[in-house]
Parts: structure tokens; sequence; C-alpha cells
């Protein structure tokens, strides 16, 4: 054989090269084809993660408008009645003054007492059944969440920042400050 015969390559040997090649080229692009999917699914997980933060923020946040909404009618419900009271408290401040007025009268003034007071006892049962409750703190320390002290005076007998004396009492609607009562408060001696 001459050295020409060596260096012509045969057909099997060129369609084996070429398969090589191929094969190789193949390789590299299922790499790559790899890598290319392995970064899409990358991708694709994190906005999966993405979008369920997103559907649990909504959940939450559906949720918390929903218990607020629920809460402003449960408040709507418990203090409808909150600016009526304050109306009636005049009413009432006025019946309890009229009682007081018939301290020491004589007999035949009795049947209007008893009416006064008929008057005051049924206006006071509807106020506490829409859960309006007195606040008469006489003898009971100083409260500035409940109370308004009017004055001040000094006396010995008793505890500074003592109630000593009550203007006008004051009323609470489910635990809410209607109208605070006004009060007289001792201070120690000078």
């Amino acid at each position: 054989m001459s050295n020409e015969e060596h260096n012509i390559p045969t057909d099997a040997q060129t369609s084996d090269e070429q398969v090589s090649e191929e094969n190789l080229q193949a390789e590299a692009a299922a790499g790559e084809g790899a890598e290319a999917l392995l970064a899409k699914v990358a991708e694709l997980e994190a906005q999966l993660q993405e979008a369920k933060e997103n559907a649990l923020r909504a959940a939450a946040e559906a949720q918390n408008v929903r218990r607020r909404a629920e809460q402003d009618v449960e408040k709507a419900h418990k203090f409808a009645v909150e600016k009526f009271a304050g109306d009636l408290l005049p009413v009432a401040d006025n019946l309890e003054r009229a009682v007081a007025t018939f301290e020491g009268a004589d007999e035949s003034t009795k049947p209007l007492l008893e009416g006064v007071e008929l008057t005051l006892k049924t206006l006071v049962d509807a106020l506490s059944r829409h859960n309006l409750e007195a606040v008469d703190p006489r003898g009971e320390p100083f409260d500035p969440q409940l109370h308004q002290a009017m004055s001040m005076v000094p006396n010995p007998d008793v505890e500074p920042n003592t109630v000593i004396d009550v203007f006008q009492k004051g009323y609470t609607l489910n635990g809410r400050l209607v109208r605070p009562a006004m009060v007289v408060v001792s201070k120690s001696p000078a």
C-alpha cells in the first residue's frame, strides 16, 4: 500500500468521526439544555414560592378586613345608644334633684315625691337594661379616667385624693365612659 492510501480516510472512518463529533455536539447541547432547563425550573420554583407568599398575604389581609368589619359591627351594636343615652342623662339628674328637694317636706307632697321617685326608678331601670351604669364614686380613690375633679378641699379625716362629694354622677356604657362624674377631691392639709 502507498502513503496516499494511508492518508485517505475510508468512508467508515469518516462516518465514525462524524458520529463522534455529532455526539459531542449533542452532549454539549444536552448539557447546555440541561443547564437551561435547571435554570428555568429554578426560576419557576421561585415564581411559585412568590405566588404562594402573595396568596398567603392576600388571605391574611382578607381575614384582617373581615375581623375589623366584625369588630366595627359589634361596636356599632354595643354603643348605638350612646348619644341617645347621653341626651337622657340630664333628665335623670333633674329627677334626682327633684327627689332631693322633697327631703323634710310635709305629708301633702308625699304622693308627688312617690311619683317622681317611680319615674326616676323607671328611667334608671331602662338605662341599666341598655348597659348604662352610674358612676357614683363617693368615698373611692380619685380616678381621672372616670372622674372630673371640680375642686380639691383639704380634709384631714380622709386620705388625700379621695372623692368626698359628687356634684353629678358619671355614666359608662358597656365599660366606655359616656360622662365623667363631677367630684370634689380631698387633699392633704397644708
